[in-house]
């Protein structure tokens, strides 16, 4: 029994051992069938590969072997006057540039420095210790290394120190004896070996460019670039200005390529596809309408280190033409420059130093010239950009809004008279006219500038009515009345002029009741002089708040000289409409006629009688900080003038403004009249250009 029990396990062990190999068998044909649809795979993609899709796989690899890269710069558009004369051009220069090889040694770079700076005449005296320590140590560097102690290196390893501060240590082990070895060539060739490696790595580096390349230089380089590596030549650009500095402030500036683009603005022009050295617009007209300003750079194809195939040409940026007219803004200058300079030499002009036009046609908001001159340390300085950003008190110029406000509310009814006498509000001193008027109407009250007529109108704004002694009782509703009304005039809230840095001016926080009084004569809130321009037209066209503008037309750029299509024209643009009905629209209009023609009105003689002209003065207390210790210590007199001729169909508006043209506390009481003298050459010169018909 137990003997057929033995010979019972054996089978089942031989069983087994057959059952395993059958599986192992199966096994492994699977793993052959499987070993042999994954190579028939492998081939079959690689014959795909090689042979049927061979064209577009080395098309690919074209692709990613040859970048395309883009020129340095593109010239932009040009800058035209509304008469279409080219206030801002381009013109060639030559360049001389290095592009690092990637492949280029150290050695090999310092050999170029020395090889190509003996050729050039560069100005090396803007070289630096610092400059000059680098290029020892690229030359020594093994040398150098040495003077690094044990106990550095092990600082280096444990990370104690890094790379940064190891190199700072070379450099400073570098003694003065070995910097004072330089002879000249080693100067020149430290020079341009900086200039070779300023800046990102593989840029391309602008060595010389414009008049500092000679037709040697330059004709050395461009004969040598295959032996010469990453040195080349090419024709790079420049603007011109035909009118010289006429108008050059708002015109605005532009990088070089040194520069490029400003770091604060990094970024956003990335995003547009720039690159950090390309040239942009910094200021004014030029940053304001890059997009259309800027070319289109070429592009090439990069066959090796050095060769580049050109793919696409490169494109002049989009001409554009502005309302100025050129020649008006050079007379505006001009007599703005001597009558600044006279006036200077007037008494009491202690504290003047400026004054500014603005010229507007009425009808569509173009500026037609625009320009404010200062004097400092008796040399005439552009002072045009404050036009957008310095504030003044207005004084009477103001009175139109004013007068409105008291028409709309019924405070005044159109003829109405009132008696201009000194008044006396409680808690605040007498407030008069600059002289008693008697009895008056509004267009008198206009034409002659009475304060009082306005503070009577105002206090019947306020809900009561004038009494001596009387005491006013604080509004808001009545402050707001006002303020909205001169807000809808562009006087507190800015312009939507197309140059940046505009200021909205400046708005009191003050509210107490007798402030009323002072907002309504142009003595509470204070505005630049694009408001006050922004005012007058206003008034001069009836009541439509134009928008200011100095774009006119944009045009596609083309390979002549000739003007392209026209891709954008600008159209007058109304911000609002003056909320008052024609008749008190037409009545201040004019009392504005009256000032420049009654009898006694207080704009005779700023505009000869012939040009027909309307407008309003004005004479404000301002007070300034004569020692600059931040507190306002003197009080002066500010002058303005706002106005438009003809009157029945206004060809232009202008302003002026004379900011402390003169100063009560002074043993005479004289004041200068150089807001008057501006304001009448100017206008005589304009008609003098543009007669009328």
């Amino acid at each position: 029994m137990s003997k057929k029990k033995v010979d019972n396990n054996k089978n089942k062990i031989n069983r087994k051992v057959v059952i395993d190999k059958e599986v192992l068998n199966k096994r492994m044909l699977f793993f052959l069938i499987f070993i042999i649809i994954l190579f028939s795979a492998v081939v079959f993609k690689l014959f795909e590969v090689m042979i049927v899709d061979s064209k577009t796989y080395t098309t690919s690899l074209k692709e990613l072997s040859y970048s395309i890269v883009e020129g340095t710069s593109a010239p932009r558009g040009r800058i035209y006057d509304r008469n279409y004369n080219i206030i801002v051009d381009n013109k060639a220069v030559k360049t001389i540039y290095y592009k690092k090889d990637k492949k280029i040694s150290v050695n090999d770079e310092i050999n170029l420095a020395y090889k190509v700076s003996s050729h050039l005449n560069l100005n090396y005296s803007k070289l630096t210790e610092g400059q000059m320590r680098t290029f020892y140590l690229e030359k020594n560097t093994d040398e150098i290394e040495k003077r690094v102690t044990e106990e550095e290196w092990n600082k280096y390893d444990e990370r104690r120190l890094s790379s940064k501060d190891i190199e700072k240590i070379k450099l400073s082990r570098i003694t003065k004896e070995e910097l004072d070895s330089f002879t000249e060539s080693d100067k020149k060739a430290s020079y341009l070996y900086y200039l070779m490696n300023n800046g990102y790595l593989y840029d391309e580096k602008v060595i010389e460019t414009g008049d500092e390349v000679t037709e040697e230089e330059y004709a050395y380089i461009a004969e040598n670039t295959q032996n010469l590596d990453g040195f080349g030549t090419k024709l790079d650009w420049e603007r011109t200005y035909p009118y010289g500095d006429v108008f050059r402030s708002i015109l605005g500036t532009i990088s070089t390529t040194e520069e490029g683009i400003p770091a604060d603005s990094k970024s956003e022009y990335l995003a547009k596809g720039y690159s950090l050295n390309d040239r942009v617009g910094l200021s004014y007209i030029e940053k304001v309408y890059e997009d259309y300003l800027r070319g289109t750079k070429e592009k090439y194809q990069v066959v090796n280190s050095h060769e580049l195939k050109l793919v696409a040409d490169g494109k002049r940026g989009n001409d554009i033409v502005l309302s100025i007219d050129i020649n008006l803004q050079r007379e505006i200058e001009n007599i703005l420059k001597e009558e600044v300079a006279k006036a200077k030499t007037e008494k009491n002009t202690d504290y003047y130093d400026h004054s500014s036009v603005v010229i507007q046609d009425p009808s569509t908001g173009d500026i037609l010239a625009m320009s404010s001159k200062k004097i400092v340390n008796g040399e005439i300085i552009d002072n045009t950009p404050s036009i957008l950003s310095s504030t003044i008190t207005p004084g009477s110029v103001v009175k139109g809004a004013s007068m409105l406000v008291a028409y709309n509310t019924g405070a005044i009814k159109v003829g109405e008279y009132l008696v201009d006498e000194c008044i006396k509000v409680a808690g605040t001193p007498k407030k008069c006219s600059s002289h008693t008027l008697g009895r008056i109407n509004d267009i008198t009250a206009l034409a002659k500038s009475s304060n009082v007529y306005q503070f009577k109108a105002a206090i019947r704004v306020n809900g009561q009515e004038y009494y001596n002694g009387m005491k006013l009782i604080f509004n808001q509703k009545s402050f707001d009345i006002y303020r909205n009304m001169y807000h809808s005039f562009g006087l507190g809230v800015k312009t939507g002029i197309d140059l940046p840095t505009e200021s909205s001016g400046y708005t009191s926080k003050d509210v107490a009741a007798g402030n009323l009084l002072d907002f309504v004569m142009g003595q509470y809130e204070a505005y630049t002089p694009i408001q006050l321009s922004q005012y007058i037209t206003t008034i001069a066209n009836g009541g439509e708040r134009l928008e200011p503008h100095l774009l006119k037309e944009v045009h596609s750029s083309t390979d002549s000289e000739e003007l392209g299509d026209i891709i954008k024209k600008v159209d007058r643009k109304v911000l609002n409409t003056i909320d008052t009905k024609p008749e008190y629209m037409a009545r201040m209009k004019e009392g504005f006629y009256a000032v420049m023609h009654q009898a006694g009105g207080y704009g005779r003689g700023y505009i000869d009688d012939k040009y027909d002209s309307a407008g309003k003065t004005g004479t404000s207390q301002s007070f300034i900080d004569t020692d600059n210790d931040q507190i306002i210590d003197t009080e002066t007199i500010t002058s303005s003038f706002v106005g438009y001729a003809p009157a029945n169909n206004p060809k232009i508006s202008i302003i002026v403004t004379s900011p402390d043209s003169s100063h009560p506390n002074s043993s005479s009481d004289y004041a200068s009249l150089v807001t008057l003298h501006i304001t009448k050459a100017i206008t005589n010169k304009y008609f003098e250009m543009f007669p009328l018909q």
